[in-house]
């Protein structure tokens, strides 16, 4: 069963004359200017705040010969008198399991970020080269995690490394290389890590594609299926032992409002429906069919890891956003570029990802899907147990057929 989060509402606005400040050690209080009188609690919902952790990325705190404090915004070249940090305050909660929602559909990867240490966590980030991929791969490392970017293109992945190493020279980034048309070297690359001896906190399955034409893989496997979930399924399998000794560990699998647009139910769960033939092939009713799997993926993974300390959640990045994705059809490229201004920055489609890989909140909450840095319900056949484990014995299936194995790899686990 999925965990359950509280329900949460935004925070409350100041009544007019009353300004938000904060301490040099974190303490949030209340000014009235009208009577020029201080209190540390909200002036209407009598609650108290804290914030804590360093100044974001790229703000830098300065004081007059007067003693006058203001910070400066670098990255935006702008300057204020108010503490940056008091966006991301927290409540000082009489009970630990009483929270908030945080972070919306506006809120950014660093943003969620802000205030937390990930030194000491890897993060495993499949197509971090572009796009969403890379400002994950990059919020993470610029908060001290180790990010290993799983990429089929190794001259962009190493691009994208350079473009981190620029921004922050200690950043601790690696690349690896991972087509994910090809099992064979899905495993390969879950050796070299296992070689490495590397622990593994935190699996980002985020690479896929949208909108190609009907594309045999080297393992005669429709494309969208294999890249979308099969290949990220035993890549899984294949990490399951790392993650489960590095416990607690997260899977954050990136799917897809349009997977309330599948058809796949329990009577059609067959490797003809989700790798058919050309003749039956349509490039959307592949990708929702791809997107109903990883949700169904993340939810059952949930179900059978979080007894060993890995909880599993899934998650949309956002509506029509100009990234890589749209490269294998010049009329999605046109319709995205359009819609561009109204929707999401890549660092905006990187914060649900990145909350659920890091939100302390969210510690043994899995099986549960996110939108906007919140949970959301699902499609009915997205929380289809029958599903789920239908989707799960036939991607094993394949597997096995595909691989030749007697047995699936980690089965005692999964």
């Amino acid at each position: 069963m999925a965990s359950q989060l509280f329900d949460s509402d935004s925070e409350d606005e100041l009544p007019p004359g009353w300004e938000e400040r904060v301490t040099t050690d974190g303490k949030v209080y209340y000014a009235n200017h009208e009577t020029k009188n201080t209190q540390w609690k909200h002036p209407i919902t009598g609650k108290k705040k804290v914030v804590k952790g360093d100044l974001p990325f790229g703000w830098e705190k300065n004081i007059t010969e007067d003693g006058t404090v203001f910070y400066v915004d670098h990255v935006n070249q702008k300057t204020t008198y108010t503490d940056p940090r008091l966006a991301f305050a927290e409540e000082v909660k009489d009970n630990p399991m009483d929270f908030r929602q945080k972070f919306d559909g506006s809120s950014t990867a660093l943003q969620v970020l802000h205030g937390r240490d990930l030194t000491g966590k890897f993060a495993l980030i499949t197509g971090a080269n572009c796009g969403i991929g890379f400002e994950t791969a990059r919020s993470l490392a610029i908060h001290g995690a180790t990010v290993i970017m799983a990429c089929r293109n190794l001259l962009a992945a190493h691009e994208a490394r350079a473009k981190i190493l620029q921004e922050q020279a200690s950043a601790k980034v690696e690349v690896m290389h991972l087509d994910l048309t090809s099992l064979m070297s899905v495993r390969k690359i879950a050796e070299e890590y296992e070689e490495k001896a590397w622990p593994l906190h935190i699996l980002i399955l985020n690479a896929g594609v949208f909108g190609a034409g009907y594309t045999l893989t080297e393992d005669n496997l429709e494309m969208t299926f294999q890249v979308n979930h099969l290949s990220h399924f035993y890549l899984t399998k294949l990490l399951v032992n790392t993650l489960m000794k590095s416990a607690p560990a997260r899977v954050v699998v990136v799917s897809s409002e349009s997977h309330r647009f599948s058809d796949l139910k329990e009577s059609n769960m067959c490797q003809e429906k989700l790798s058919p033939k050309v003749t039956s092939f349509w490039h959307m009713g592949a990708y929702n069919n791809s997107k109903l799997c990883n949700i169904l993926f993340a939810n059952e993974l949930n179900y059978r890891l979080s007894p060993h300390g890995i909880v599993a959640n899934s998650v949309h990045p956002g509506n029509m956003m100009s990234s890589s994705i749209t490269r294998y059809w010049w009329f999605y490229r046109l319709i995205f570029t359009l819609v561009r201004p109204f929707t999401k920055s890549m660092q905006q489609g990187a914060a649900t990802t990145v909350y659920c890989a890091v939100a302390e909140e969210l510690n043994n909450v899995g099986g549960l899907y996110f939108n906007n840095c919140c949970q959301c319900q699902p499609s009915k056949q997205a929380d289809s147990k029958i599903l789920a484990v239908s989707l799960w014995t036939l991607s094993e299936q394949i597997l096995n057929k595909k691989l030749k194995l007697a047995k699936p790899r980690v089965k005692e686990a999964l």
